[in-house]
């Protein structure tokens, strides 16, 4: 895993600042373990053990899944991360800057999907559920919250960077979930993420959450229904593709021709993928974050020159 001295690597940060957490992942360097076996081993109830383990999961420090066990289901919890980098700034005359352009839930330029399906302001629901039609609404630039069973949504975003401007990381980040029937921690999601009609990769979200309310999710809004995500953080380097520091792909900068004026932004659940447990977009007002998507072009300037 990989970080860096800006306010994208804080969750995890916040996330070892506790000397139970630090003990949960020295556990789990030994063996997967599941909640009731932290919580022994730690001398924690379980209710207090499942809090830190979902701290844990949302700065992708482990990853969690369901399997069977003596009385039923059981959450396993195993390391996601073998080591943490930190990078500093190389050379301090060389001050970092970026481009961050935030994208609205409903500011989609394409789709394609299939039911389940719908979308959300923070104030009521757009049309029906189940009905792609409203996907079109003129109400959709408004959504703060989407999800859909299989398909695509994608968005296009301006470039800004100039000629002199030297592009090192771009950093793709959303709260983001599969899509289950009511709600289900244990439905995995094949999620694929492509820009520029490159592939960066596919990650395997755990499940849909409606465990409890979101941080920010509206009050009105149902509570057997997609209540939060997890906040991923997609790195594009000149060495690879990340997601929570973890290598997701050898697709560089480079290979999504980084320089050109538009992005295009699209994530899928596509027709051959293993699990087929569709997509759910969090949005300002919805969800743990209550923030945009975004994508952030971190660049060092060498000087002047004209927009390219």
């Amino acid at each position: 895993m990989k970080l860096d001295l800006t306010e994208q690597s804080l969750p995890v940060y916040e996330a070892l600042a506790s000397p139970v957490r630090l003990h949960i992942l020295r556990l789990l360097t030994e063996q997967p373990m599941n909640i009731k076996e932290l919580a022994g081993a730690a001398g924690l109830s379980s209710a207090i053990m499942t809090m830190h383990v979902r701290k844990l999961s949302e700065a992708g420090l482990i990853e969690t899944r369901m399997a069977p066990g003596k009385s039923g289901l059981q959450k396993i919890c195993s390391l996601a991360a073998a080591s943490i980098e930190i990078e500093f700034p190389a050379d301090s005359s060389a001050v970092r800057k970026s481009h961050r352009i935030d994208i609205p839930i409903g500011h989609y330029s394409d789709f394609s999907i299939e039911p389940t399906c719908g979308l959300a302001t923070t104030s009521h629901v757009i049309g029906s559920f189940d009905d792609p039609r409203y996907f079109w609404d003129q109400d959709r630039i408004h959504a703060a919250i989407l999800w859909f069973g299989k398909g695509f949504i994608e968005y296009k975003a301006p470039n800004f960077l100039l000629s002199s401007q030297h592009p090192e990381e771009l950093l793709l980040r959303m709260e983001i979930a599969s899509e289950a029937p009511g709600v289900s921690e244990d439905y995995p999601s094949d999620i694929t993420f492509t820009l520029n009609g490159v592939k960066l990769g596919t990650w395997t979200s755990p499940g849909d959450y409606g465990d409890r309310r979101g941080n920010f999710t509206p009050a009105w809004w149902p509570q057997r229904t997609n209540q939060y995500g997890l906040l991923k953080q997609l790195r594009l380097t000149d060495s690879g593709t990340y997601i929570d520091g973890v290598k997701l792909s050898g697709v560089t900068l480079k290979d999504v021709d980084i320089r050109r004026k538009e992005w295009t932004l699209r994530l899928s659940v596509e027709e051959d993928a293993v699990h087929q447990g569709g997509l759910t977009l969090f949005g300002k007002g919805f969800g743990n974050y209550d923030e945009h998507p975004s994508m952030e072009l971190f660049y060092t300037d060498s000087g002047y020159s004209e927009n390219v």
